[in-house]
């Protein structure tokens, strides 16, 4: 491949116009909040994201390189096509619910991270595995990001492809570390930007190619592939089903996304900012999936591309920097190339962030360091960032499909989370033995049902199982959204098993180890007043809180059914209100 200077030049011009914007925002954090609260508005940005750059940034959260090129990629590989590419509907449908559903309760109850009700509710330790899949999810999503950029740089310029990986990971990384969500954002509406008008410039441009064969016939007719558009098998019925509902409602549960959600000005906005995002993810999906059909129906052999396709040469991902670059003429592929580039690269940032978040405020403060300053936060959280975007590095450096690692990214999480968030914000009365069954019992099931991408051979062999080209058995069952049904049933179930037996007298107070059920004072839980800062949300918008009892590390976590009972003892004498 040879070396070209104009893709290299516009990198360097996007890359530069990238960080520029980053820094602004990283200057505007400086001087937004008090001195007390830069952790918070590193995280939530003062709460005060408008319409306007919250819904670019809302809809940046999915809309980057493992969108486009993952799109892109499913539409041109044979015997998937249009039909397989579920990801634009999918995650629109997510936005949808989380809007109609999930925003309004997380945004008005002033949470700073989407694990603020799991620790209130069910305590520090289940809010500490809750961790564990959410950041799985952050780290496979940013790692499809960097996957996706880093094929993107390799075909603009011959370089290989990890350094490509490593030397975006790091720039991305750059910014991150000093702007925290004001950083994310504002490049957010540079990567939109760059992402339209360099897709929309060049899809003409491919598809007046003299190697193109109309895309209108090759959706449906045989030329130099099968028809782009696809098609299910009624025997990939039900895989298509447990994907699409993995992706829709995997989609929800995503500290990226909620992170938005709570930095909204109000509730209000936050379920606004999702729908917008719903709308602007199927719109910046449709260059991805022409450009896709265009790859699909084109000659390569008579392209500077060579004599074999990007599928025989296992290139399929990369299928839509090949086609900017070797179907578009060099003007149009300087600008496009470029910036997508540079676009991409600006989506991994709000997964670093999200994970480096949550560590720093559900497990670095409020589990361990309750007492921490918030100098001390901002320097955990600085440190976090490196250390996941090394991690999503090496993911990215190690995975073989950009799509893959896009069902991976939603697995843990469709499968552990969203059935936890449903129980914490809509059903009432589970607790923390609940929660820790349909966590163990999730995970389990997920494990068993096996995982062609990991070469994991299943332990359950569902009906309809067949073993692939590997010998791995591949599950045609929906066991992923059996094993969500599964860990959600089983909370609740558990959940009321529990507080029966306890309240019924059948199994002694002592036996609640948890402090879950009937324990009258517990360090486990935590009152609101912990988790919600009020001047940082309008009065209309704040659910009522405890008050603080006092500094200590014992009133960090209190379990509030503790406080219905009647006692003369002074350090309950206060509550009994509450």
């Amino acid at each position: 491949m040879a070396f070209h200077v104009e893709g290299l030049v516009a990198i360097v011009v996007f890359y530069l116009a990238i960080l520029a914007v980053g820094i602004w925002a990283a200057w505007k954090t400086k001087n937004t909040g008090g001195e007390g609260d830069r952790s918070e508005a590193i995280i939530v940005g003062g709460r005060d994201i408008g319409l306007l750059v919250g819904g670019f940034t809302m809809t940046a959260t999915w809309v980057g390189g493992g969108y486009i090129n993952g799109t892109a990629e499913a539409v041109y590989v044979p015997g998937y096509g249009l039909a397989w590419a579920q990801a634009p509907i999918g995650y629109s449908l997510s936005l949808v619910l989380g809007g109609l559903f999930f925003a309004k309760p997380m945004r008005s109850k002033g949470y700073v991270t989407m694990l603020d009700p799991f620790q209130q509710l069910y305590g520090k330790r289940m809010g500490g595995l809750l961790f564990i899949p959410a950041l799985m999810g952050e780290m496979f999503w940013a790692a499809a990001i960097f996957s996706a950029l880093g094929a993107t740089i390799s075909v603009i310029i011959d370089i290989n492809v990890n350094i490509s990986v490593i030397i975006s990971a790091l720039i991305a990384t750059m910014y991150t570390l000093v702007g925290g969500l004001y950083s994310v954002a504002y490049t957010d509406v540079v990567q939109l930007f760059c992402i339209f008008l360099g897709l929309w410039i060049s899809v003409p441009f491919a598809m007046s190619h003299p190697a193109v064969t109309d895309i209108g016939f090759t959706a449906v007719h045989q030329v130099h592939q099968a028809p782009w558009l696809g098609s299910i098998n009624s025997l990939d019925i039900y895989t298509w089903l447990d994907n699409f509902l993995l992706l829709t409602l995997g989609g929800i549960p995503w500290q990226a996304y909620f992170q938005r959600v709570l930095s909204s000005s109000s509730a209000t906005y936050a379920q606004v900012l999702s729908f917008l995002a719903a709308f602007g993810c199927l719109v910046m999906a449709l260059p991805a999936v022409l450009i896709g059909a265009i790859g699909a129906s084109t000659a390569w052999n008579e392209t500077e591309y060579g004599v074999l396709d990007p599928m025989t040469k296992k290139e399929a991902d990369m299928i839509l920097p090949i086609v900017l670059q070797y179907l578009c003429p060099v003007y149009i592929s300087f600008f496009g190339l470029g910036a997508v580039s540079a676009a991409v690269m600006s989506s991994a940032d709000s997964s670093i962030l999200s994970a480096s978040s949550m560590f720093a405020r559900n497990i670095y403060q409020l589990s361990f360091r309750q007492n921490a300053s918030d100098r001390e936060i901002v320097w955990v959280m600085r440190i976090t960032v490196f250390l996941f975007g090394a991690s999503a590095t090496a993911m990215a450096l190690l995975a073989s499909s950009v799509y893959g690692l896009w069902y991976l990214s939603s697995d843990l999480v469709y499968i552990i989370i969203f059935p936890q968030l449903l129980c914490v914000l809509f059903i009432k009365g589970t607790n923390t033995y609940g929660a820790i069954a349909g966590y163990l019992f999730g995970l389990v099931l997920r494990i068993t049902g096996g995982e062609p991408y990991l070469y994991l051979q299943p332990l359950i062999y569902y009906p309809g199982c067949y073993p692939d080209e590997n010998n791995i058995y591949i599950q045609r069952f929906p066991f992923k959204t059996l094993a969500m049904l599964t860990s959600f049933f089983t909370n609740i179930i558990v959940s009321y098993l529990a507080k029966y037996l306890f309240e019924s007298g059948t199994l002694p107070p002592k036996l609640d180890f948890l402090d879950a059920v009937v324990a009258r004072y517990s360090r486990e839980h935590m009152d609101k007043a912990t988790l919600v800062k009020s001047d940082n949300i309008a009065l209309n918008e704040l659910a009522p809180v405890n008050p603080r009892h006092s500094l200590s590390l014992s009133s960090t976590f209190t379990n509030k059914e503790a406080f219905n009972y009647v006692d003369s003892s002074p350090e309950l004498s206060n509550t009994e209100d509450n």
